[in-house]
């Protein structure tokens, strides 16, 4: 796991986090060919910047959290996009609360809506890249429980990368540790001693929108044709 610290916090918006990001990874000297991933929306700036370094084509993960009845903020579980669909639950705490898989099918039905959405408006309804036999890279702008994260990690897992590399800017070491086996790498610039959200960790935090995210893809995908 490479996690060593570079005491730049904070970053000061998402593209320089990513500029960070991809000078730790182009250090690695990873194996071609290389697809990198982003978690939309927050994560696409930053991978567009990987992806550019990288000489990489830039494709998304889309991933929704599902939050505990009467606790949206509380995710219980994620859903991934895919033919079926990757649902992966928090064990610990869907048993505590005793919640029945009937219980979030509501929001179950949403978050595939929702993911369908995006494929259509980000990447115009096109399927995924292929990833067999390719070094995969996963970025997002941070992690903070890692449901989302961990949920698009076991999907990427069945699609048979030859590596699977985890890279964020930003994440407690608790989270990076649990998220550890699901990967067969982890680069992380900053573990904050305290983390109490992303967010505090970069100067320019606004949320990115639609646009935001198409704009990055565009970016990426004209880098790419250079």
């Amino acid at each position: 796991m490479d996690t060593r610290t570079s005491h730049g916090l904070p970053f000061a918006d998402r593209a320089q986090a990513g500029r960070r990001l991809a000078a730790r990874l182009l250090e690695l000297k990873l194996a071609p060919p290389i697809t990198v991933l982003a978690l939309p929306r927050g994560g696409v700036p930053v991978a567009a910047e990987v992806a550019r370094a990288l000489h990489a084509p830039l494709d998304l993960v889309l991933v929704r959290k599902i939050g505990m009845p009467g606790q949206r903020e509380l995710a219980v579980a994620a859903i991934v996009d895919g033919d079926p669909p990757c649902m992966v639950i928090e064990p610990s705490l869907w048993r505590d609360a005793g919640l029945a898989p009937g219980d979030i099918e509501d929001q179950r039905q949403q978050a595939l809506l929702e993911n369908e959405r995006r494929r259509r408006v980000y990447l115009h309804g096109r399927a995924p890249l292929p990833l067999d036999g390719r070094t995969v890279v996963v970025v997002d702008d941070g992690i903070a429980t890692g449901t989302s994260m961990r949920a698009a990690l076991k999907a990427l897992r069945t699609r048979h990368p030859a590596r699977l590399v985890l890279a964020v800017p930003v994440a407690p070491a608790d989270t990076l540790a649990a998220l550890s086996c699901e990967v067969d790498q982890v680069v992380c610039l900053e573990q904050p001693v305290m983390f109490r959200a992303v967010g505090e960790h970069y100067v320019d935090f606004d949320q990115v929108d639609d646009q935001g995210v198409l704009a990055a893809l565009a970016a990426a995908q004209a880098s790419a044709a250079l």
